[in-house]
C-alpha cells in the first residue's frame, strides 16, 4: 500500500486528510508532521516536529502556510517523496520558482488550488465561458481564518480566464472613491475577497456582455467535500507524466 505522510497534520485540513487516509482502505497513514503541535494526537497517531520522521513515505500531503511551504517541499523532495500540495498562495511567481527547482523527477509534485471536484468543474466552466464575454469578475468568500486573500482558487481562475480570452473590455472603469473598492487585479481580472465567520469556501464568477450576464458559482458547505479530491491526488501523483503539475484537471480528464 502507498504510505502517506501529512505535513501540517494538526491544522483543520491536515486533520481531515489524516483521517481520510486512515479510513481509505487502500492507503496507509504514515508519520504526521507539524512543528507547532508537538505531541498532538491526530487519527490515533502522535504528531512529530521532526520532518525526517516522514522518511519512507511514498507521498506527503502538504497543508501548511505560504511562508513555509517551499522549504517543506525541498525537504520532501530530498526524502524522495511525491508531494501533493494544498497550501494556498501559489501565485504565478511562486509557481515559477517551484518549477525552476522541480524541473525533473521523480518524485513528482502536484499543486492543487482546490481539491473540491465541484470547484474544479466550476473553474473549467469559467475557462470555457471566458472567450464569449467581454469581461469577468471573481467574488470569493471564505471563513475569517483563511490564510490569504485572494484565495488560490480565485488566482487560478483569473489566470485561466485571462489565458482563454483576449482581455477585459469595459466601456468605463469606475474611479475608486475608497482604495480597494474595485478589488485586486490579477492578469486583468478583478477579484473581490470576502472574509466572514460562517463561510467555508465559496466562489462566483460573473461574466458580462452586451445585454446579458452569466454567473458560475460553487459553494462548499463542509470540508469533507475536499477529501475525495485529496485521495484522488494521492493515488495519482506518482503516475503523472510531468514532474510538476497544477490542478486536478489532468487527473479528472478535464
Amino acid at each position: 500500500m502507498t504510505l502517506v505522510g501529512v505535513s501540517g497534520a494538526a491544522g483543520r485540513m491536515g486533520r481531515f486528510v489524516a483521517e481520510a487516509v486512515a479510513d481509505s482502505g487502500d492507503l496507509t497513514l504514515g508519520a504526521l508532521y507539524d512543528p507547532g503541535a508537538m505531541g498532538a494526537v491526530v487519527a490515533g497517531r502522535t504528531v512529530t516536529p521532526d520532518p525526517d520522521d516522514l522518511t519512507g513515505c511514498d507521498v506527503i500531503v502538504e497543508f501548511t502556510r505560504p511562508d513555509v511551504v517551499m522549504s517543506n517541499l525541498q525537504t520532501w523532495r530530498r526524502l524522495g517523496a511525491h508531494a501533493v500540495v494544498g497550501t494556498s498562495g501559489f501565485d504565478a511567481g511562486v509557481l515559477a520558482d517551484l518549477e525552476a527547482n522541480w524541473i525533473d523527477g521523480p518524485p513528482n509534485c502536484l499543486v492543487v488550488p482546490n481539491f473540491s471536484i465541484g470547484a474544479v468543474v466550476m473553474m473549467r466552466l469559467a475557462e470555457v465561458a471566458a472567450p464569449h464575454f467581454s469581461a469577468a469578475e471573481v467574488i470569493e468568500l471564505h471563513h475569517d481564518h483563511n490564510a490569504d486573500a485572494p484565495s488560490g482558487t480565485s488566482l487560478e481562475t483569473a489566470r485561466r480566464i485571462a489565458a482563454s480570452s483576449e482581455g477585459q473590455a469595459r466601456a468605463v472603469e469606475s474611479t475608486e472613491l475608497a482604495p480597494g473598492a474595485r478589488g485586486a487585479v490579477i492578469d486583468g481580472v478583478r477579484i473581490h475577497s470576502i472574509r466572514l465567520p460562517g463561510f467555508v469556501a465559496h466562489q462566483e464568477v460573473i461574466f458580462g456582455g452586451p445585454g446579458e450576464t452569466l454567473s458560475v458559482r460553487h459553494d462548499t458547505t463542509d470540508r469533507a467535500a475536499f477529501m475525495p479530491g485529496v485521495l484522488l491526488a494521492v493515488r495519482s501523483v506518482a503516475s503523472l507524466p510531468d514532474p510538476l503539475t497544477v490542478g486536478l484537471e489532468s487527473v479528472l480528464g478535464l
